[in-house]
């Protein structure tokens, strides 16, 4: 929504901001008597329902078709696989344009009624798998148009400590308010681990919370009803009682509102955290503080929110013993690679250079490339320099691997390497070695053959080199 909107659009979201809500919690003076706690609870109640007075009609600029664009732009940009109805991108256009009026109409009076989801398991790195939900291509769209309208309206008030799937935020503003706790000497942290959180999500506690805010009946019984479609596997439509499914659009901003709970309460009790969708840290001073607080939010998250906290996964324990978004916290506020991070590259690498595949090693470079680009961006901010050299060996490493054994025949092998410029006497020695894959990579005439400077000719990326580009 663009400033014009904003001041034209029906109503003023600025009306009744953050600081005026805190202002109606906490306006009552005194030592919090029952006196004062019912005023302060009328000042609140009254500045809910002036608010929630501003978000009447909604759904009009839901259907609005600059929003509905918009929304369809957003869609196709993010691609993404066919829903229950095979519908792909590229098919859905035309179908959009030809039930234009009939889905704005649908949507005006909330009759729209979205399709089941396609249930799809993502295997997770630690292992067990994350349930997705892929909707429709259309309930992808009207998913979409709805959440441009409902950002601008709840994000302002949510916390300064709540990062994930918000504007002008994101994992590194998180990790940057964890290092200044740490900087700060919180060197103790408490890891909250929210069992399948967004499976667990309880209808009607989130839908409480949106009322408290919209008060378009008909954009509250659409989203009800994303909230309760059905997920299709293997031909059967299973409903949903709980759970907000991963992979639409509005998903996100759903679990925010929600978890926008937990971190007023956070606040509240004033609590240093930092929150990236239902993975939140608090950072404390002692483990007995620690622990008092693990105690107390667990059980808050479970009366209040109706939500599983993992005792198993959830810990007090020092800042370098856990990991946050990947990254391992150290002393003074720094931040390093965490050694799940390190595995988990590797594992990816292997798998892209896995020896039995039948790909050029041209195609088996870009696709490593890829990864790396998107991996250094992510972890730039962490001091590992020296990790990452290793990690560069280690990657050319597989690359020679990768190449000899598709060279593996003793006069190909020799041709290639005598083609790279080694000398045919030692490139008759090396061929026919008796040594396995990953000591032959290392031999002095192969290193000599596919040097540096040879996979460099080949557009490989070099760690070393992005990492320190992006951060001069």
């Amino acid at each position: 929504m663009d400033a014009e909107q904003q001041k034209g659009g029906g109503y003023q979201l600025e009306l009744f901001t953050e600081q005026q809500l805190k202002s109606a919690r906490h306006g009552a003076t005194g030592n919090g008597g029952t006196g004062a706690r019912a005023h302060e609870e009328q000042q609140a109640s009254t500045a809910l329902e002036r608010q929630r007075a501003l978000a009447f009609n909604l759904m009009e600029q839901v259907a609005d078709p600059a929003n509905m664009n918009r929304a369809w732009k957003r869609v196709k940009a993010n691609k993404g696989a066919p829903g229950v109805d095979g519908m792909t991108i590229a098919e859905a256009l035309p179908w959009l344009a030809e039930h234009r009026d009939e889905l704005i109409a649908s949507l005006l009076d909330g009759s729209y009624r979205p399709q089941p989801v396609r249930g799809v398991d993502i295997p997770k790195p630690a292992g067990g798998v994350r349930q997705l939900g892929i909707p429709t291509v259309r309930d992808r769209v009207v998913q979409q148009a709805i959440a441009q309208v409902l950002e601008p309206v709840f994000d302002p008030t949510f916390s300064v400590s709540s990062h994930g799937f918000r504007p002008r935020r994101g994992a590194h503003t998180a990790l940057f308010k964890a290092e200044l706790y740490v900087a700060d000497g919180r060197t103790t942290v408490v890891d909250l681990d929210l069992e399948k959180f967004f499976d667990r999500v309880n209808h009607d506690i989130l839908m409480a919370r949106l009322a408290r805010r919209v008060g378009d009946k008909h954009l509250l019984r659409i989203v009800r009803r994303f909230l309760g479609v059905g997920v299709m596997r293997d031909g059967v439509c299973a409903r949903r009682w709980q759970g907000t499914p991963q992979g639409g659009p509005l998903s996100p901003l759903l679990s925010n509102i929600l978890l926008d709970v937990l971190d007023k309460e956070l606040e509240r009790r004033g609590h240093k955290f930092a929150r990236y969708a239902d993975d939140c840290n608090i950072y404390v001073r002692s483990r007995a503080a620690g622990e008092r607080v693990l105690a107390s939010i667990t059980r808050f998250l479970e009366k209040r929110l109706r939500l599983t906290v993992n005792r198993e996964k959830s810990a007090v324990d020092h800042i370098e013993k856990r990991k946050f978004l990947g990254f391992r916290l150290l002393r003074g506020g720094r931040s390093g690679l965490a050694p799940q991070s390190l595995k988990r590259f590797k594992q990816r690498i292997k798998g892209i250079t896995k020896r039995t595949r039948a790909a050029s090693l041209e195609r088996v470079i870009s696709e490593v490339n890829v990864y790396l680009k998107g991996w250094v961006a992510y972890f730039h901010r962490a001091r590992c320099r020296t990790r990452l050299r290793e990690l560069d060996k280690w990657i050319r490493r597989r690359l020679r691997c990768y190449r000899l054994k598709q060279r593996k025949r003793r006069s190909s092998m020799r041709g290639f390497l005598r083609t790279l410029g080694v000398p045919d006497h030692r490139a008759r020695k090396i061929a026919p070695s008796g040594k396995g894959w990953w000591r032959l990579a290392v031999a002095p005439p192969v290193t000599e053959g596919m040097s540096n400077a040879w996979f460099r000719s080949l557009g490989l990326v070099n760690l070393v080199q992005r990492y320190d580009a992006l951060n001069a």
